[in-house]
């Protein structure tokens, strides 16, 4: 309806009021921005809003505070409710309401978790970012599987229990599930039994389970992806990026170039898929030198069933082709890896069209980089024409995303240290978070412009969220909410 339309609407429903009967005035209001699964609207990190901070502190336009509990998991925003997970006890997994505006907390659910599996830092049990849409809540743990919660007052709806994942280097879960449509859809890559599944978000069931038996343990998050041909999963994992067909989970296309371990999100715009990764090792470097690195304690060359988690147990007897009761030499090359998806290390940062049947390995990479030193757990960021990439020791990246053309490479981003959350982009900026609780933030475009380097006071490890001008940095313990203040935004 056109404006003037609605105005003489409201004209004549306030005459025939007065003379009537009382109608009810509804205001019309801008619809709010959302920020409804990890990194944002399809996992893309970009927000909408304006006038987002530049300078800011754990105390200067701080708008308000939450303690939360341990976590790693990211905050999402739907409806003006910002959502968190957190280990509020050594055997209890909370979520937790708040009010996007205030803070006020709108209601916090506890789970009992049982006997947690092992992990290793910086990863906790509370590492899943949930999902939401204006009705509901959808949580993952490891031991309780995906949780459908109704989000005005985190009641429990439904539960879907799922196999605890496992690892061979105890390096725990952290997948987080998305929606599309009717679905929860949650990859779970681990080093014994991954699959893809959709799961009604209305009642819990299952509607469809794919198994990826090629992959090894892995923490990408699924992207949609919309192309001339069809709507797309699109999951990446050990050595390949896959799309599947969200009706049924049927397997549509493959493109084999990926590396053995993929701990980063890919993300898509224009029916292109982007992604960056590291992989522990040169090309060379297949599961078998890892395994002997991390789990040989003894430095003896092979691996005996006490170097290996229970759970292997059966691979590890079916691997041991001599029976000496160790894996040695060629027993290891095929004892956790698929022959058939012998992927190695190394470093990628690639562009790859979606649309595509059967293998496209050949027909459809649009362009592909190899040593360009993306970082092996935070995502990049593909905004405007750039595609940004961070590391370890704060160094950075650009290309152009649309040829892989170099803006700069290995530049200093003047903040050392680890960087596991993956930079968010708004309002013409670009905001890097370090484990060490600077937050950088650089001006987007294609030459590196740095507009402040703030102090937030502790770790950030989650990666933030952006809605209506506010961020939400999750460290260790907290939330925090930093905005301009109201007048200025």
């Amino acid at each position: 309806m056109k404006p003037t339309l609605i105005l003489c609407f409201l004209s004549v429903a306030l005459r025939l009021g007065a003379c009537c009967c009382p109608i009810l005035l509804v205001p019309i209001v801008a619809s709010a921005e959302d920020w409804p699964q990890f990194r944002g609207p399809n996992c893309s990190g970009v927000s909408t809003s304006r006038a987002l901070p530049v300078q800011f502190s754990a105390t200067d336009k701080l708008r308000w505070e939450a303690t939360l509990g341990e976590g790693v998991s990211s905050p999402i925003v739907v409806a003006g409710r910002v959502i968190s997970t957190a280990m509020t006890g050594p055997q209890e997994f909370s979520v937790l309401c708040h009010d996007a505006a205030t803070g006020g907390l709108n209601w916090k659910t506890s789970f009992a978790t049982g006997a947690l599996p092992a992990i290793v830092h910086p990863n906790v049990p509370a590492s899943s970012t949930p999902t939401a849409d204006a009705d509901r809540v959808y949580v993952y743990l490891s031991t309780l599987g995906i949780l459908g919660l109704d989000a005005r007052t985190g009641k429990e709806l439904w539960r879907a229990p799922l196999e605890v994942p496992n690892y061979l280097m105890d390096w725990g879960a952290a997948a987080s599930p998305i929606l599309y449509q009717d679905s929860v859809i949650f990859c779970s890559d681990d080093d014994l039994s991954s699959y893809l599944i959709a799961i009604d978000k209305r009642t819990g069931s299952v509607q469809w389970k794919t198994p990826r038996p090629e992959m090894l343990g892995g923490y990408a998050t699924p992207v949609i992806c919309q192309t001339p041909e069809r709507t797309e999963i699109v999951v990446a994992g050990t050595g390949k990026m896959k799309g599947y067909d969200p009706a049924t989970g049927e397997e549509l296309w493959t493109c084999n170039t990926l590396l053995r371990t993929i701990m980063t999100s890919p993300m898509v715009r224009d029916g292109v898929i982007y992604l960056s990764a590291q992989s522990y090792g040169d090309t060379e470097r297949i599961l078998k030198f890892a395994l002997l690195e991390w789990k040989d304690t003894n430095q003896d060359g092979k691996l005996s069933p006490s170097e290996v988690p229970k759970e292997f147990a059966e691979k590890f007897a079916k691997a041991d082709k001599n029976k000496d009761g160790f894996l040695e030499g060629d027993e290891l090359d095929h004892a956790f890896q698929s022959p058939a998806n012998m992927a190695a290390g190394g470093s990628i940062v690639q562009a790859i069209k979606g649309g595509g049947r059967g293998d496209v390995t050949k027909t459809h990479v649009v362009w592909n980089l190899t040593n360009k030193a993306p970082s092996n757990i935070s995502s990049s960021l593909v905004v405007g024409d750039q595609l940004f990439v961070v590391k370890k020791g704060g160094i950075c990246s650009s290309f152009d995303a649309a040829t892989g053309e170099t803006h700069w490479i290995t530049r200093r981003l003047q903040n050392l240290g680890e960087y596991f959350a993956s930079p968010v982009a708004g309002d013409g900026k670009i905001y890097v978070s370090g484990d060490n609780g600077f937050v950088v933030v650089l001006k987007q475009g294609r030459t590196l412009e740095i507009l402040a380097k703030n102090d937030l006071g502790d770790s950030l490890i989650a990666t933030p969220a952006i809605a209506d001008g506010r961020i939400y940095f999750r460290t260790k313990e907290k939330l925090l909410c930093i905005a301009e203040p109201e007048g200025t935004r």
